[in-house]
């Protein structure tokens, strides 16, 4: 008998997840015990056909996920019987229209940052502006959003419009088109998404989890073309042809709230912060929608099966880890990432010197464009290593800002933050952000935390766990850091940064 490289993590079975990001699409396949058994990935072509717009091709992207997928199973020795489910995971937003006739895309998808439909918004937005939609959607009118997409699709493809009242076009996230692919495409693929990305499309009504028809109405978009709305976590259809022939595909959730779940953040009060280029953090705030009144947008955190729907706040952040390459590259203040530890560990503190990168202007909580970064504080007692540990601690704070904003809005108190994402190497920064937060700050065993929660939410979905009691005892902690910080250092440092972040606005002028 020969044994496979899967032999040697247990005997199966397995849950395959389809992470289909915006620059690569990966699967990875996991054990009951939620640890990774294989990985494989592909990254597919940014393309930029003029400024502010960004498309990805579809076809491509299905290309490569078919690609992964048997690259996956190949690296973990198994075959589809082997594989109990198969989750997905997605980049959120991102908009495709195709034919269901011939699987064809009408046009590339249009990315989330792409900024095409700006003037379209403000249309929109008419004379009620911004929060238009707000009540309904839990979201400001923004270009980031897939309704508006979907409709500078209709008005700018030529004959899309007759062909989509027809019923020949089909709208979807790339959950959607993954989806509908792998159970058949033009031969009976089902047309589905899930409720956590019907929540960021401006189409969907939080509380009654349908499409909403005066939204439609008021941006042109036929009904015949959206998909059905389904939970996070429930068997869509089986997958025909491929690695996986024959495997329900049993879970679709954003990928901000795949982390969310794979976290195992179940508990209202439970926040996930991702920190990457720039962070996204989401905080559980149980079965009510909760409406933001301090710049936090509101979003379905996941459905599983027939359950009630979870919801959560969602704050973004827009330079973290981008801030550190700042550092690195326009700076040359240090050679690697990983350097900005050592250099900000060797001072006690930051010398009195704050950092606020409003490069873009501020994200959430103050949306304000006329920002622009600033350090305050400087005097001729402020050296580079005090820099740099201005630099870890803006992204802390920034946070700090987000954690109040949420409390604000919820009346939830923070009861743990826990953290992924590249950033999370940096143990002085884990210690600070604790330290700020005045809570506990968790770094799990597994960092693919988004691939994780698609992979949880698929096996629960055919009961290869059981609930997510189970989830929870399969999550393992890494590390922790508790807070070290008393309380009048804590409030009298944020009352400073406060202080700077005031410096950076209004500095862009209206005419400009």
């Amino acid at each position: 008998m020969t044994t496979t490289h899967g032999a040697s993590h247990g005997q199966g079975p397995f849950i395959a997840a389809i992470d289909q990001g915006t620059t690569s699409s990966r699967c990875i396949v996991f054990d009951r015990d939620g640890r990774i058994v294989a990985v494989d990935q592909k990254e597919h072509e940014q393309i930029f056909p003029k400024p502010g717009w960004v498309e990805h091709d579809a076809l491509e992207i299905w290309r490569n996920v078919e690609q992964v997928v048997a690259g996956a199973v190949e690296k973990a020795g198994i075959t589809a019987a082997d594989v109990k489910a198969i989750g997905i995971t997605n980049q959120r937003e991102t908009t495709l229209l195709w034919d269901k006739n011939t699987g064809e895309p009408v046009h590339n998808a249009i990315v989330w940052q792409d900024t095409r439909t700006d003037a379209l918004c403000k249309e929109l937005g008419r004379n009620v502006g911004q929060d238009r939609f707000r009540r309904e959607t839990g979201l400001p009118l923004a270009s980031y959003f897939s309704g508006p997409k979907v409709r500078w699709l209709l008005d700018n493809v030529e004959g899309l419009r007759e062909r989509a009242e027809a019923g020949d076009i089909l709208f979807g996230t790339m959950d959607s088109w993954v989806i509908w692919n792998l159970t058949g495409g033009v031969n009976g693929g089902v047309h589905v998404t899930d409720v956590t990305n019907a929540s960021r499309t401006m189409l969907m009504n939080l509380r009654t989890l349908a499409w909403d028809d005066r939204i439609l109405s008021s941006m042109e978009i036929p009904a015949a073309v959206l998909p059905e709305i389904r939970s996070s976590a429930e068997v869509y259809g089986t997958a025909k042809g491929g690695a996986l022939e024959g495997v329900p595909v049993a879970s679709a959730l954003g990928d901000q709230q795949a982390a969310l779940f794979g976290q195992t953040c179940f508990d209202q009060g439970e926040a996930k912060s991702t920190y990457g280029t720039g962070t996204f953090m989401l905080m559980n705030t149980g079965g009510e929608p909760v409406q933001s009144y301090n710049g936090l947008l509101t979003t379905v955190g996941y459905r599983i099966g027939d359950q009630k729907p979870v919801y959560a706040l969602e704050g973004s952040i827009a330079v973290t880890g981008s801030l550190v390459q700042w550092m690195r590259d326009q700076m040359g203040l240090i050679k690697s990432a990983a350097e900005i530890e050592t250099l900000a560990s060797s001072v006690e503190d930051n010398g009195g010197a704050y950092f606020v990168p409003a490069f873009s202007g501020l994200f959430a909580p103050y949306w304000r464009s006329d920002a622009r970064g600033v350090i305050a504080g400087l005097t001729r007692y402020v050296t580079k290593a005090h820099i740099a540990r201005a630099v870890l601690e803006a992204t802390a704070w920034q946070t700090r800002e987000i954690t109040d904003a949420m409390t604000k809005d919820s009346g939830v108190e923070l009861t743990a933050l826990k953290v992924d994402g590249g950033m999370t190497s940096n143990n002085l920064l884990m210690q600070t952000l604790s330290d700020f937060l005045d809570a506990p700050v968790v770094r799990p065993m597994v960092a693919e935390t988004t691939c994780l929660g698609a992979a949880y939410a698929a096996g629960l979905a055919v009961g290869f766990w059981p609930d997510t009691d189970a989830l929870r005892a399969n999550w393992r902690r890494a590390a922790e850091w508790t807070p070290r910080m008393d309380a009048d250092t804590r409030d009298r440092e944020y009352k400073n940064w406060l202080k700077a972040v005031e410096r950076t606005m209004g500095w862009i002028d209206d005419e400009s």
